[in-house]
């Protein structure tokens, strides 16, 4: 089996490097054809002779997203792309247009575990992770497509990423890296459902990139019928985890919250809140559920959304209504979804 050498950070690859008795200088040669240029191939590394190109393509391999299809709004410009892997997956990944530029919204993994009932990336089942070259490939195959620099990324696409916690690390070490895409880490935003022992283990790390929560539930009851994870982690104990990691990196924990029409959105729903974030240093993304077919969620009416926020609000919340993005192609939350190409 040939290694993903897009997946190795710089210090795996300097030890390749040094185990195949090459110089330590092509260890940065091939980081940077790999991160920074974004090659697809053994033969653009120019740089290097043919023998080792042969040598290395003898040994690893280098994962890339194909473009199996393209969706672009005629509401808002937001791309949605749908990516063939080498293996024959596919995964969706979504490019925003903000004032401050590129945002992208990658995938973790193929298909998703967690089961939450809002959602459709989870309605295909669980097929595998995804390496840390695949995850980097989706910003790299966008960005060669579109022709701009994507500054900003959202880890809240196909999957959990606390699930594939060692590859999203290795991730993020090469996308923040100088000789890569060179991306800040407070320009990166991890979305989780709420697995607390890896919290835990990235507060450790002190990374100071945006954790999201996604918790759309005020109680273990509600939570529990709509997101599976809450069984093993209720919701008290997420928000421990959540309250000690943002005294940890003193960074703001946010918090996404979908309101559903007869489930969640009740004002009492907004005082149990409420009082359960009071005095956590924490933001909270409001989110109208967006229309999955085979779901037959309704979204919480307009007046009912902005009743929601005002009372958290008037109770110390800060809390803000996410203006939705992408909805005539299925590009919004919740709808990216493992699927296979139709036709």
């Amino acid at each position: 089996m040939k290694t993903d050498i897009k997946a190795l950070t710089i210090e795996e690859l300097n030890t390749a490097v040094k185990e195949l008795s090459l110089p330590s200088f092509r260890a940065k040669q091939i980081y940077k054809w790999l991160h920074e240029t974004g090659c697809t191939s053994f033969d653009e590394m120019t740089n290097l002779s043919k023998d080792l190109r042969n040598k290395l393509s003898d040994i690893f391999y280098i994962s890339c997203c194909e473009i199996e299809d393209k969706y672009v709004s005629q509401l808002d410009d937001t791309v949605k792309y749908l990516f063939r892997l080498t293996d024959g997956e596919y995964i969706e990944s979504v490019i925003m247009k903000y004032k401050y530029g590129y945002t992208i919204c990658v995938s973790s993994q193929v298909g998703c575990k967690m089961g939450c009932t809002f959602c459709a990336s989870t309605l295909a089942g669980f097929k595998r992770n995804l390496t840390a070259g695949e995850i980097e490939s989706q910003i790299h195959a966008a960005q060669k497509d579109l022709g701009v620099r994507i500054s900003h990324i959202v880890m809240m696409g196909i999957g959990e990423p606390l699930d594939n916690y060692s590859n999203v690390l290795a991730f993020l070490s090469n996308v923040n890296n100088e000789n890569g895409l060179n991306i800040g880490m407070r320009n990166i935003t991890i979305s989780t459902c709420g697995i607390v022992d890896r919290i835990y283990d990235l507060m450790e790390r002190d990374l100071q990139l945006t954790l999201t929560i996604s918790l759309h539930a005020p109680n273990d009851e509600i939570r529990s019928k709509t997101m599976p994870v809450n069984n093993k982690y209720p919701i008290d104990t997420l928000l421990k985890a959540c309250r000690e990691y943002g005294e940890k990196t003193g960074r703001r924990v946010s918090f996404e919250y979908t309101l559903i029409k007869n489930v969640n959105d009740s004002e009492s729903n907004a005082l149990e809140l409420a009082s359960k974030l009071k005095g956590s240093l924490c933001h909270i993304n409001l989110i109208p559920v967006n229309d999955v077919e085979e779901r037959g969620n309704v979204r919480s009416s307009r007046e009912d959304i902005i009743k929601f926020q005002n009372i958290l609000k008037r109770n110390g919340i800060n809390a803000t209504i996410r203006r939705t993005l992408g909805a005539d192609i299925n590009a919004s939350c919740g709808q990216l979804r493992h699927l296979k190409k139709k036709g």
